[in-house]
């Protein structure tokens, strides 16, 4: 009886702990899957092209380790500073936005001009739009709460600035990104508790605007339309959805095998970016896509679990943040996966984690680090031993 008494007793005193390791779990193993199928689907290009065959993979581990480091310091941030630096967060990459469309000042490739920096530093700016914007409207939807259950224009007002960044982006152009955004606004304002007529006026006006913008270049119609028959034009405008398909078709159930791939030998272009997911399908099959997905659906049930516990903690800051991440990268993923399988339209999305690009790799690590600082903080609240 004495030792089962002092069992429990060590037991009792153990300290709690101070994260979600569910949370931390999904996000390692997405990492994980993410570097392998990253130096899997890009081993061939790179050697081709560069001489080097983990090229890619290198600077993909330099991404994540400097994500880490970042990561690790803004953990360590109270989260209601986020919200006393919104505005200049926003600011900011307005500026950068302007900035980045300057010949001499922002990077172009493939015919978008979306990178800033010199050197090897150059980072997206798309990637810390979308950071900002889920901060800013976090911060907002806590600032004007009153005016959102009351008048439209509580939610007129925050949709025209962002419309400034959504001019931005369209002028890289970058309509993925721009899309992303806004539904994740759109999102948040409706978890905010908007009142669903003014929810559907905004969509309806949101989905117009986006509609206009898609039709008003060729290359953007020939993207919606493609999507729908791209066996008609397997050569042209449907070639990347064709041989996406065709990478999902010869994986089959179980795959064809990690590293044998047939379509990453330039078969697939941008495998090892926005078609990461065809290649995940080819070599791992339906099981190793399942994966993924389920990976993905933990990862944000766990960030709405935690934006949920911090509601109800009356944190309200800390909630909305958690609900806007979570909304981003459900979107982003949703939207990708959906683009490889020509369920949606072609659009350059990679997938969070996994994809390749150290500004996503970078600015994700940053995201995850203030949801595990928000639930540290719900944790310490609900053992006492801070304030709400």
């Amino acid at each position: 009886m004495k030792m089962v008494g002092s069992s429990t007793a060590r037991r009792t005193m153990s300290p709690p702990v101070p994260y979600d390791r569910w949370l931390l779990f999904a996000v390692a193993a997405l990492i994980a899957i993410g570097l392998l199928m990253v130096a899997s689907a890009s081993i061939v290009i790179s050697d081709k092209q560069l001489h080097q065959p983990f090229y890619f993979l290198y600077r993909q581990i330099v991404g994540l380790v400097l994500g880490l480091l970042v990561g690790s310091i803004v953990v360590q941030f109270d989260v209601i500073l986020w919200k006393k630096i919104d505005t200049f967060l926003l600011v900011g990459v307005v500026v950068l936005l302007a900035l980045v469309l300057l010949p001499g000042i922002g990077h172009t490739v493939n015919g978008s001009a979306r990178w800033i920096g010199y050197g090897p530093l150059k980072i997206q700016v798309s990637e810390l739009a979308k950071f900002a914007v889920v901060i800013y409207m976090a911060s907002y939807l806590v600032r004007s709460h009153q005016e959102i259950q009351t008048n439209i224009m509580g939610f007129i007002k925050p949709m025209a600035l962002l419309a400034v960044v959504a001019l931005l982006l369209l002028c890289e152009p970058d309509f993925g990104a721009t899309a992303v955004i806004m539904t994740t606004a759109l999102g948040m304002m409706f978890l905010a508790g908007m009142r669903l007529q003014y929810f559907i006026f905004l969509f309806a006006a949101v989905l117009g605007a986006m509609i206009v913008l898609a039709i008003s270049e060729p290359y953007r119609i020939a993207r919606l339309t493609t999507f729908l028959n791209p066996w008609a034009h397997p050569f042209n405008s449907g070639y990347q959805l064709t041989q996406a398909l065709i990478a999902f078709g010869r994986g089959g159930w179980f795959g064809a095998g990690l590293g044998e791939s047939i379509q990453k030998l330039f078969y697939l272009p941008e495998a090892h970016t926005d078609f990461l997911f065809a290649v995940i399908g080819e070599e791992l099959g339906f099981a190793g896509m399942l994966v993924v997905i389920s990976l993905f659906t933990f990862l944000a049930l766990r960030i709405f679990l935690i934006g949920r516990q911090a509601q109800k903690l009356e944190r309200h800051f800390a909630g909305f943040l958690a609900y806007g991440f979570g909304l981003w990268l459900t979107m982003q993923f949703t939207v990708s996966m959906g683009v490889n399988l020509g369920i949606l339209p072609t659009k350059g999305l990679t997938l969070p984690l996994v994809s390749y690009g150290g500004s996503s790799m970078l600015i994700n690590c940053i995201v995850i680090a203030v949801l595990l600082r928000i639930d540290y903080e719900n944790r310490m609240v609900m053992l006492g031993l801070r304030d709400a």
